[in-house]
């Protein structure tokens, strides 16, 4: 297979769960850019309508934007249906939908910190596992859990004071590695992409808060950009990445490096 071929997704059906926005958006535009079919999804359907209808204005692909809270799972089961009854399959699922609370540990509020592991974690949890339905009996899938820099390891909480984010992603880490080893003899890889620091809308306190004492600790000395993210998550999406499973890919400008 040419190397450029290893790369196109035309023809493939992604679900991009947050497609509406933020780094969801990016991925599904990177996809989209690839030729593949993407449906978008989150509680605001709304915004997952007009990411669609550009998609499919600019890239000529089909797309599908439905309402879907990640904690329930009728909800996801209408997503899962409705996307094989539109394009036949789901080859590809990106599990971006998040949440976060800034709060010291101590006032953390209980509600708050269920809230966090409840979209986080279990929400990956329960996507992936009706996705994962359709993937094993067709043996073969590309799954892609959205982790952080964050649950890499503890955080300073001069710029990021979020225990139940740090926590949620750690489990997501380690939720990846473990259905990467659980289906991996069904052709399924599993991989969870941990990006740093990008302006988005969940950021935005974080980088008023603790935006320079990000920066200087960021060997490439910026922020993530609107493009950073797109080949990241193209790799792991394709056939380049088909003996790679349960791994963690870092895109944070090298701060992980760094510290």
């Amino acid at each position: 297979m040419h190397v450029m071929d290893l790369f196109n997704l035309k023809g493939k059906t992604a679900i991009v769960t947050g497609g509406g926005r933020g780094l969801g958006e990016q991925i599904a535009e990177g996809l989209a850019e690839a030729g593949a079919n993407v449906v978008l999804c989150s509680r605001k359907k709304e915004a997952c309508e007009e990411v669609a209808q550009r998609l499919e204005k600019e890239m000529q692909v089909q797309t599908l934007a439905l309402s879907c809270n990640v904690t329930d799972p009728e909800d996801i089961q209408k997503v899962v249906d409705e996307t094989v009854a539109t394009f036949g399959t789901i080859d590809i699922l990106v599990n971006n939908s998040g949440a976060t609370w800034g709060a010291p540990a101590l006032d953390m509020p209980l509600e708050a910190f269920q809230k966090v592991m409840n979209v986080n974690v279990t929400g990956t949890f329960l996507m992936s596992q009706k996705v994962g339905e359709v993937m094993v009996k067709q043996e073969f899938g590309k799954i892609i859990n959205i982790a952080s820099v964050a649950g890499l390891g503890g955080a300073d909480p001069r710029f990021m004071d979020t225990v139940g984010y740090n926590a949620s992603k750690g489990a997501v880490i380690t939720f990846t590695k473990d259905l990467a080893v659980k289906w991996g003899a069904k052709n399924i890889q599993v991989n969870a992409l941990a990006p740093g620091f990008f302006p988005t809308k969940m950021s935005r306190g974080v980088l008023e808060q603790g935006g320079d004492f990000i920066l200087d600790r960021t060997p490439l000395g910026r922020f993530g950009s609107e493009e950073d993210l797109k080949g990241a998550a193209l790799f792991l999406a394709s056939n380049a990445s088909n003996y790679v499973t349960g791994d963690v890919l870092v895109v944070d400008g090298g701060m992980h490096a760094s510290c």
